[in-house]
């Protein structure tokens, strides 16, 4: 049931971001990475491939699509010329932020439709609550 709620999940995010803002998930999940305060300066291809689950030949790609647009930008890795690195640029952390609104309420939006679906419905309201639809809490118990 996690993988068809993450399915469904996902899809509707990836709509909404492509639509609103023509950016797919994947673009928006390393934006998200590389903008987070904790990043420093730039992030190494293994660990923003570790931050938003992909593999780091799809990595490369994904950040070289992203230098091309301007939306952020290779460089060397600190402490070790050799590794590649990547980092947001202005113009990708100006679309990150412009983005966000519409990625939240799309992840809100997708999660309460899933409560609907029979088959959905427990996980999807564990994952916005903590609790169980099909389990009561002791406080809801007779």
């Amino acid at each position: 049931m996690a993988v068809r709620l993450l399915g469904h999940v996902e899809k509707q995010l990836d709509e909404t971001l492509q639509h609103g803002h023509g950016l797919p998930l994947s673009e928006y999940r390393a934006l998200c990475a590389l903008s987070r305060p904790d990043s420093g300066p730039a992030v190494r291809m293994g660990e923003l491939a570790d931050r938003i689950g992909l593999k780091d030949s799809t990595v490369t790609r994904l950040v070289g699509r992203l230098e091309a647009r301007g939306l952020a930008e290779r460089t060397a890795a600190d402490g070790d010329g050799r590794a590649v690195a990547a980092r947001v640029t202005p113009a990708g952390r100006e679309r990150y932020a412009e983005a966000t609104p519409a990625y939240r309420a799309a992840l809100g939006s997708a999660l309460e439709a899933a409560t609907a679906n029979v088959y959905l419905a427990d996980l999807a309201a564990w994952v916005r609550t903590g609790e169980s639809t099909a389990h009561p809490t002791a406080e809801e118990r007779p």
